[in-house]
């Protein structure tokens, strides 16, 4: 069973900023330490 990753407020925040600059989700994932792509897409919705 996997494991739930509740991520803060300031964390998707800086995620949509990043993506609204034009980083890659990869780059961004690293940044943030993130490993579930579709959670920042999700995001930027």
């Amino acid at each position: 069973m996997s494991i739930r990753i509740s991520y803060p407020y300031e964390v998707k925040m800086k995620a949509v900023q990043m993506k609204f600059a034009g980083v890659p989700t990869k780059q961004i994932l690293t940044a943030l330490n993130s490993q579930n792509s579709t959670q920042v897409e999700t995001w930027t919705c």
